[in-house]
Order: structure tokens, then C-alpha cells, then sequence
């Protein structure tokens, strides 16, 4: 199941970029423990002119050279009313960019109603891109499932199944064969964006897999670093079941399946499980299918139009 809804104290925010960007602050210390709840910045050029709708608290503010050369036109009753207008809703902070100092309306306004105000000598551009990054993988919707994720072909694959189908095993394999571990039986996965996912494992399993009959191995310690990988987006997501469990379905690959994750989705094939099938040798074929088709090229959809070929021509003849 999906997380609840995630925050991040302004205070944490402070603490891990004020090396990176050289944060200071410089008002409103009683609000480090500000929540923000969204990745997206704001800036507040339009709610100093008195257009305050767009605002939405819980939300960075930027001030950037425009804004500050904007108040200092101002007169001194001006300023102060137009530095007091983003202050009508909880502001989880402000970012002033440039170097540039914030006039003494707005420091007691952010003292006022505890927002804390952060200098940057960083330009906007940059500043916000590193404070946007930083909040949307800080901020993105996360769940966790049992699951195996493995790199194949440079392609991140989900074993999704029961309990003892065989995912840890298939993904020995695959290690064996020169692919990738990133995580076994306990995936972390994030989206980034509306689309892109990215798994890991949680930290106390990191490179471990757990085999029936052998126990807890370190993957990494027995193949070497180049066998697992920290993390990865998800491309595709593979279904393994035991082949008593599986009815007919479908055979020529016409089928389009979605696996759903965090109100996304990836493709979803389905491999049964029996004895004397190799199913790493299958997960390989598969994951070259789901290129081909990422190419545009769909061998089912071409099976059956030279079949039709075939028969209309054989049509033809007895004609």
C-alpha cells in the first residue's frame, strides 16, 4: 500500500543543501519545523503585486532579482504592503537567490508569522533546480512489495508471484548469467513524476537473497560489485506462476497487460513455472520482446499478418 502523505521539515531542507547552495538563514527561526508537502516551488512576484490565489502553503518560495528589484521601486508604505500579502497563508519558507538581502518589511513579517527566510548567492535557475530535486525524491508517493528486481539488459525487471514460485532462484540465475541484483524479496519503490519508477532494496537486505536450502547469501561478495546495483526504474514487470496454476491465456502475444504501482502502471508479461523450463533463458527473451515492442516492432502482430497473406493468397488459387 501507498504511504501516507509525505513532509518534509524546512529545517532538513536547510541542513542537507545549505553546503550545496550555501544557505543562510537570515529570519524566521521559530519556523524551521515548517512542513513542506509539495515539490513544486513557487514565486512570489505576482502575491507581492496583490494576486495571492495562486499561492499554496506547505510550498518553497523563491524571491529572485526581478522580485527584489520590483519592491526597492516601491515606496516605503508600499513595500510593506506588498511584503505582507504572501504572509495570508502559512508560507512553509522562503528562498531568496542572488545574494540579494530581503528588505526589513520582510524580515518582520517572516519573524511575524514564523517563516523562515533562506539566502542563496546562487542565481534562481540553479537554486531551484537543486531544491526541486531534492524535494521530489524526498516527497514521492512510495510503497513496498514482495518482489524480486533485477537489471537485465540494462532494463529494470519486477519478478512479481507467490510465495516460493521461484523469483529468488530465477534471479540467481540471471546474476550468474552477468545481469544485475538490486533487490530480493523486499522491493522500496518510488515514483518520480507521473510516470517513472524506481526500486531499491531497503537497507539492512542490500545485495542479500534468501534461497531455499542454502540460506542468506551476499550477492555482492560472491560475484563482486558488478553484480548488483543500488537501485533502478522499472521497465517491466514479470509474472511467475506455477504452470498448474496457469490456464491457456495467451499464446501468441496479442495480450497487452499493465502491472499497477503508485496510480502508474509498466507492462506485465506472465512466464509459467515447470520443470525443465529455463526460465532465465525465458526472462532474457522476454525482456528482448518488450524492446523490440518499444521499437515498434510486434513479432505476434506479424505472425498474424503473414498468415493472413498466406491465406488470402491460398483463396486466390482455389479461386
Amino acid at each position: 500500500m501507498p504511504e501516507k502523505e509525505k513532509f518534509k521539515a524546512v529545517s532538513e531542507l536547510y541542513r542537507v543543501k545549505a553546503r550545496d547552495l550555501g544557505l543562510k538563514l537570515t529570519g524566521g527561526v521559530n519556523g524551521l519545523e515548517n512542513q513542506i508537502d509539495s515539490p513544486r516551488i513557487q514565486k512570489l512576484g505576482l502575491a507581492l503585486a496583490g494576486y495571492t490565489d495562486y499561492l499554496r502553503s506547505g510550498r518553497v518560495q523563491f524571491l529572485g532579482r526581478t522580485e527584489m528589484n520590483f519592491l526597492n521601486r516601491l515606496g516605503e508604505a508600499e513595500r510593506k504592503e506588498a511584503c505582507r500579502r504572501p504572509f495570508a497563508l502559512e508560507l512553509a519558507c522562503i528562498v531568496i537567490t542572488s545574494g540579494l538581502e530581503p528588505p526589513q518589511e520582510l524580515r518582520e513579517y517572516a519573524k511575524q508569522f514564523s517563516v523562515p527566510i533562506l539566502l542563496t548567492d546562487s542565481v534562481s535557475t540553479r537554486a531551484l533546480d537543486e531544491i526541486s530535486e531534492y524535494l521530489e525524491e524526498e516527497l514521492a508517493p512510495t510503497t513496498s512489495i514482495h518482489a524480486v528486481l533485477m537489471e537485465v539488459l540494462g532494463l529494470g525487471v519486477l519478478f512479481v508471484g507467490k510465495s516460493g514460485v521461484g523469483k529468488s532462484e530465477c534471479g540467481l540465475e540471471l546474476v550468474l548469467r552477468g545481469h544485475r541484483l538490486v533487490s530480493d524479496d523486499m522491493v522500496n519503490i518510488k515514483r518520480l513524476g507521473t510516470e517513472r519508477l524506481v526500486g531499491a532494496g531497503p537497507d539492512f537486505l542490500r545485495f542479500h537473497m534468501e534461497l531455499r536450502g542454502l540460506g542468506i547469501i551476499n550477492i555482492r561478495d560472491l560475484f563482486g560489485i558488478s553484480s548488483v546495483s543500488l537501485q533502478k526504474q522499472i521497465d517491466l514487470a514479470i509474472e511467475l506462476v506455477r504452470w498448474r496454476d496457469r490456464s491457456e491465456g495467451d499464446r501468441v502475444g496479442f495480450e497487452e497487460r499493465e502491472y499497477p504501482l503508485l496510480d502508474t502502471s509498466v507492462p506485465l508479461m506472465t512466464l509459467p513455472v515447470a520443470s525443465g523450463r529455463n526460465v532465465a533463458t525465458l526472462v532474457e527473451v522476454a525482456v528482448r520482446i518488450h524492446m523490440l515492442k518499444k521499437q515498434g516492432y510486434e513479432p505476434g502482430a506479424e505472425f498474424l499478418s503473414q498468415l493472413e497473406e498466406k491465406m488470402r493468397r491460398a483463396k486466390d488459387e482455389q479461386a
